[in-house]
Formats: structure tokens, sequence, C-alpha cells
């Protein structure tokens, strides 16, 4: 919850993503119930990984912050962010990262920069910030993964209806996706974007990695096939004339340029919508005819957070920045991060209405089964350890 709260959030993603040799395959929100508090603290008792004081340290922080009377209750929810990783060793390479909880000062590892241990004098521990709670073994690591499934519909999900604000703030929520351009190599950018957003002081209720299908593709950038041909036309009549210009031997009037266009303007449209939808899911949508191929999982990855507060649309497209990377100003992501037009860092909604249309198609609007949890599952029923 700490970590959220203070905005290390980011940070903390982008050590993540970028120093581990894992697949980064889900990221799921949660403000933990009594219960599940209950059933992680009965998992630190059984571990033998943890040497006291440490053990005690991280079954009191966990006791105190992650139930929703908490130490932190005063303005700070008791929101956690789960996020899924796969790969060989998986605990062993995330520990590495992670760290050690230690009363040591160097930043080389995620609690060394935004974590904290002070130990007094007679061996015990006075103040105890962790930043990350994570599996200490193999074994622990399939029980507080029980764990995690078991809750992951009660406990998790979108939490905007379970974080309080104060009566006088009218709140908004607003998607934002980083798309594939983030995640085709191992790479901070993630965490770095999220950490940009963070400056907006909204609070992330939302969480959740996928892969876009074509269709899903389709029903979220369709309607841009009509907004190319009625109103970005123009287009089409410049790339003619920057080609056209001076190739003949007769002159090429303004109505012809036209009428070229005119021919050629459903075409061009429906190229253009069809180069984003393959940019987004990494699939040629007009070599799909079947519906059953068009609803499958695309292979390109993308995150989508929903931040809410005061303003929040508004807020986020500030820090976003125009369309054009080119036009944006510097220190906003696209100016950043974003190449063209269409790799452009980062996509976010730009009113309410709009959030309400794109939520449920990328499935972030609350009632809707855990992938996480059924991510899990299939891996506790495969694994041997």
């Amino acid at each position: 919850p700490n970590s959220l709260a203070k905005s290390r959030t980011g940070g903390i993603i982008g050590r993540l993503i970028s120093q581990v040799s894992l697949e980064f395959i889900g990221a799921r929100m949660y403000m933990p119930s009594d219960a599940f508090v209950d059933e992680m603290l009965s998992a630190i008792k059984k571990t033998t990984k943890i040497k006291p004081p440490f053990k005690e340290a991280f079954a009191t922080y966990i006791d105190m912050n992650f139930r929703e009377m908490n130490a932190l209750s005063m303005g700070i929810s008791n929101r956690i962010m789960v996020l899924l990783f796969r790969g060989p060793n998986a605990v062993k390479q995330l520990r590495e990262v992670v760290g050690s909880p230690s009363s040591s000062t160097q930043g080389n590892t995620v609690r060394g920069t935004y974590g904290d241990c002070i130990v007094s004098g007679n061996n015990g521990i006075s103040y105890f910030e962790p930043a990350i709670i994570m599996p200490w073994d193999n074994p622990s690591n399939r029980e507080i993964l029980r764990i995690v499934a078991k809750y992951a519909e009660t406990d998790g999900g979108v939490l905007e209806k379970k974080v309080d604000w104060p009566d006088s703030v009218k709140t908004e929520t607003t998607l934002v996706m980083l798309k594939p351009t983030n995640f085709y190599k191992r790479s901070s950018r993630p965490g770095n974007i999220i950490d940009m957003f963070s400056k907006t002081d909204l609070k992330i209720v939302g969480a959740k990695l996928f892969h876009m299908s074509v269709a899903q593709a389709d029903r979220f950038y369709g309607f841009l096939e009509e907004i190319f041909i009625n109103k970005l036309s123009f287009l089409v009549t410049q790339r003619l004339r920057e080609h056209l210009e001076g190739q003949f031997d007769f002159p090429v009037t303004d109505e012809d340029y036209l009428a070229m266009t005119e021919v050629l303007k459903h075409k061009s449209a429906h190229c253009e919508v069809s180069k984003i939808i393959e940019y987004m899911t990494g699939r040629n949508p007009d070599t799909l005819p079947s519906r059953s191929e068009r609803d499958k999982p695309g292979t390109a990855t993308c995150l989508a957070l929903l931040y809410q507060g005061e303003n929040a649309i508004s807020k986020i497209r500030e820090k976003l920045g125009p369309t054009d990377p080119k036009k944006a100003e510097g220190g906003t992501v696209r100016s950043d991060y974003g190449n063209d037009l269409m790799k452009n860092g980062a996509h976010a909604s730009d009113s309410v209405e709009s959030a309400k249309r794109e939520r449920p198609i990328i499935g972030l609007v609350g009632d809707e089964p855990s992938e996480e949890k059924a991510l899990i599952e299939k891996w506790l029923r495969g694994s041997r350890s």
C-alpha cells in the first residue's frame, strides 16, 4: 500500500520488468479482506526461509497495513498491485532484484531504493517498509499464489467503488493503455511512463496485462475508419500531390486531385485502420477471415490501467501529450517515449464517455472473471514443486 500511495509503483515495475529474464504475464489490483490477510500471515508462519527478527517484521507489516482498517488508513487505502511473472527460476531471479530486507542503504535492489529497515541497538527492528511482498522460496510461492487466486474476484479487480474520496471531490475514472512498443524487449519504459502519470496525484484502481484480439481492436479502433474518410481525406490528397507533382506533361488540377481522393479515400481509410489494428494485436486483420481467429488473443502485449480522481481525464491527457509526438511538449509521455502517430507510447481516454466505451472492450469494467486467477490455477495444477 505504501508503495502505491507514495507513487513508487512505476519505479518498482520498471526495475522488475527490465532486470529479470522472465515473462510479465499478469497484473491485478486488490484491496485485501481480513480473510486474505489471515491466510498470508499463516503462510509466513509456515516458512522457515525468513529468519528472526524479519519474520516477525513481515508478519507485523502485513497485519498492520494490508487490512482495510490499517496503520495507513488516514488517507491511504490498503490497495495493492499483484504482478505475475513466468519463467525459469522465477522466485530466485525476482529475489535478486527485489533484495533481502536489511538496514543497508545501498540502492542496487528494489528494497534498497524504495524500502526502509531501521535496526535498533538490541537487534530489534524499529521501522520496516519492505516496498514489495513476494514469496521466499518455491513452497511459499505456491501458497501465496493459491491465496492470490482464491481471493482474486472477491478482493481484486476494479476498485473505483472501494476507494474513499472526500465528499467535495467529484471523481472521474480514465483508461490508460501502455502500447506494445513498450514491451518489445526488456525495458524500464513501462515503469517510467507510469512514474510520469503518478505526478497527477491520481489513484490506480485497475490494472490488466492483456493481448488484444483483432475483434477487440476492431471494436476499439474501427470507428476511426469513418473519421479517416470524412475528416482526414485531405491526407490522401496531400500524398497524391507529393507523389504526382511534376510526373506528367500536363497540369494536374485541384479538381483532378479531389476526384482521385474520392476514389481512394475508402481504401486508404481501411488501410490506416488495419495498420493500427496490426500494431496493437501483432496480427494482420485482413488475413483473418474467420470469427474464431479474430477472437483469439493477439501476440502484442499491452498494459491497461485505470486512474481515478478529480479531473482525471484532463490530468492524464496533459501528461500524455498530443497524438503526434513531434508536437508534444518535452517531459510528456509521447514526447519522451513516442515514435510516430501510431507508436506514440500510450493511449488515454479523451472523455468520460470514451472511457465508458473503451473499458468493456479491454475487460476492465469490474464484473469480468479474473484471467489472472485462471493463469495461476492452471500453473498450480501443472506444477510439481
